[in-house]
């Protein structure tokens, strides 16, 4: 297959595949630093490279799944907590691979919400990249992680984090995106 024909499949195909179809299979470390890389190349603005990373595989898991259930735990009024659900935030955290806090560094450069959409390509292209090796993944944003500050040791000042990127080998059929045609969400202005 052309290389212009791969990508667009990527495009297409590219999905989130959540931690219950992931397979027992570590994600080295050298390709998770691979697909971080393709993320490095995102379009940014006056090349401030907002993208941050903290990877946690192995034991770092558990230490984030006992993280994420505490602030669940921590944030939720008692009469609306759900022990299922305390053990559930724990459980697909370690039924990953791996699982990248995505933190934002603002550079006062350019408009905050520049640096976010920039992070957003970044995203992407760690996700197309994910998917061209076989690997699953979902960006996940729960309220809890503007908790994370101190566990992620970042400065709650210019940085903050944008959620969690789950990843996993998976034996998932490869399925084409669903979307509404495009044609719906054109405006033509021709004259």
């Amino acid at each position: 297959m052309p290389k212009k024909e791969n990508i667009l499949h990527l495009i297409k195909y590219r999905r989130s595949i959540f931690p219950a179809s992931y397979v027992e299979k570590e994600i080295s470390n050298e390709t998770i630093l691979q697909l971080l890389g393709y993320a490095n190349y995102a379009p940014n603005h006056k090349l401030t490279q907002p993208w941050r990373f903290t990877v946690f595989k192995g034991e770092g898991l558990f230490q984030l799944a006992d993280k994420m259930a505490d602030l669940y735990k921590e944030q939720t009024p008692e009469a609306q907590f759900l022990q299922k659900k305390y053990e559930v935030i724990k459980e697909k955290i370690v039924q990953s691979a791996a699982v990248i806090a995505i933190h934002i560094h603002y550079s006062g450069a350019v408009p905050r919400w520049e640096e976010v959409a920039a992070v957003g390509c970044a995203i992407q292209n760690l996700w197309l990249a994910a998917t061209a090796e076989g690997i699953g993944g979902y960006w996940s944003t729960p309220d809890t992680r503007k908790g994370l500050g101190s566990f992620l040791d970042i400065d709650e000042e210019n940085e903050e984090c944008l959620g969690l990127f789950y990843l996993g080998y998976h034996q998932e059929e490869e399925k084409e995106g669903f979307r509404k045609p495009i044609e719906e969400k054109i405006r033509w202005v021709e004259k």
